[in-house]
């Protein structure tokens, strides 16, 4: 009973690092428009309050996952917390009280982006370190579940906190960060590793071996989860334009209906990863019928424009991508030796977190051009990721002495 409790809470702590993270941008979309006008800056200067976070994480995550794996995922964590919300102190007290505020406050996003990057990423790799078989799938699900719950409630906690003066989400990121850091050094005990870490040169080449024998599988992997993330803040991007254009919807209310196919999303990831276990047949049909679902929903919205009919349709690509993420992290945490997972899962967060820096901009430039054309063009790039996986993610059939529970995915799988 004991040891069941102290899972409990480790699971609790590991999932309240990737929380953190969405919040980085997410809680700061409903208070830009404010911020515009109280700085007095250009929209391309307001727009760089999101990018420097963004492009500063997608930099420094293999860096810090190489770290993860040279000293531990644990010394990583929390010093990237202390820096996330250190970044977000001196934003606010930028906003508050300095002059030139705009250029600090950019400071602490970079400085926020860079402590971003140790979090989610190195959650995952420590994931596949403490946990084992279908316990680990589950761990993963609940880890994208805590993705997804960040991402519904950051709008509604941005357009919430707005309501006091329009910087204090940045006073809002040291008391999350505390509160995860706490938990993160209390409720995970790490196992020590036995081993001395290899020198670069040689960790080089086993990244190298890793990618030269499983590199085909993992580019469509990492292509998969860009593509589900790069659709989901494109639509988000697109719904957003047009509530405020075409219904007048503003503030607390647009912010709770953008939560909508994030809920979907979330309860679906969290289902999945429930369910699959160490099923990796079961995996690799879901990662397609998910694909499958997006690319259905996406070319079905062009005959849509009211918005319940169109909301219930989107809702079938949120469950796709529920469907679609646990299962590919689940994939990539188990698919190397654990000395070098930590730059592996990174590399696969740095590309979700490109997915997520481009998807607005894209979309943008696509709804100038066409409402149709970009529905299309969107079912077309999930339609290549579902070819992709199925043609390049092969799973070997388990021998019955390797049913083994403790067995990573690594040992279970074989791919092309």
């Amino acid at each position: 009973m004991p040891k069941k409790k102290h899972n409990g809470l480790t699971i609790f702590a590991i999932g309240s690092i990737p929380l953190i993270l969405v919040l980085g941008n997410s809680m700061l979309i409903p208070v830009l428009p404010k911020m515009k006008s109280e700085l007095d800056i250009s929209q391309f200067q307001v727009s760089l309050v999101i990018s420097a976070f963004s492009i500063a994480a997608a930099i420094s995550i293999p860096v810090l996952g190489y770290l993860s794996d040279r000293f531990s995922r644990k010394a990583i964590i929390v010093p990237s917390l202390i820096l996330y919300g250190s970044g977000g102190l001196l934003a606010g007290a930028a906003a508050a009280w300095f002059d030139n505020s705009y250029t600090w406050i950019l400071a602490g996003r970079i400085m926020q982006g860079m402590g971003a990057a140790g979090t989610a990423p190195i959650a995952m790799a420590l994931t596949g370190d403490l946990f084992k078989g279908g316990e680990q799938s589950k761990v993963l699900g609940l880890v994208e579940a805590s993705n997804g719950f960040g991402k519904v409630i950051s709008p509604i906690i941005g357009s919430l906190l707005a309501l006091l003066f329009w910087y204090a989400a940045f006073f809002a990121f040291p008391i999350f960060c505390a509160i995860s850091c706490l938990l993160t050094i209390f409720f995970i005990k790490e196992k020590k590793s036995k081993k001395e870490p290899p020198p670069v040169g040689k960790y080089v080449k086993g990244l190298v071996s890793v990618f030269k024998t499983e590199g085909r599988w993992l580019f469509a992997a990492y292509l998969t989860g860009a593509t589900c993330l790069f659709t989901l803040f494109g639509i988000l991007f697109y719904i957003s334009d047009i509530l405020e254009k075409d219904y007048q919807i503003d503030g607390l209310l647009k912010g709770c209906i953008l939560a909508i196919p994030l809920l979907v999303m979330t309860i679906s990831s969290y289902i999945t990863g429930s369910k699959i276990g160490k099923k990796m047949k079961l995996m690799k049909t879901l990662i397609i019928l998910g694909l499958l679902l997006m690319t259905a929903s996406f070319a079905s919205l062009i005959f849509f424009t009211k918005l319940v009919p169109f909301f219930a349709v989107l809702a079938v690509s949120s469950i796709g991508t529920g469907l679609v993420l646990p299962c590919i992290n689940s994939f990539i945490t188990g698919s190397v030796p654990t000395d070098r997972r930590g730059f592996v899962t990174s590399l696969y967060g740095s590309v979700r977190f490109l997915g997520v820096a481009i998807g607005p901009p894209v979309f943008g430039s696509l709804m100038a051009w066409s409402r149709s054309g970009m529905f299309l063009v969107t079912a077309g790039l999930t339609l290549l990721s579902a070819i992709l996986c199925m043609i390049l993610i092969h799973v070997a059939k388990p021998k019955p002495s390797e049913e083994n529970e403790n067995d990573s995915l690594f040992e279970k799988l074989q791919f092309t």
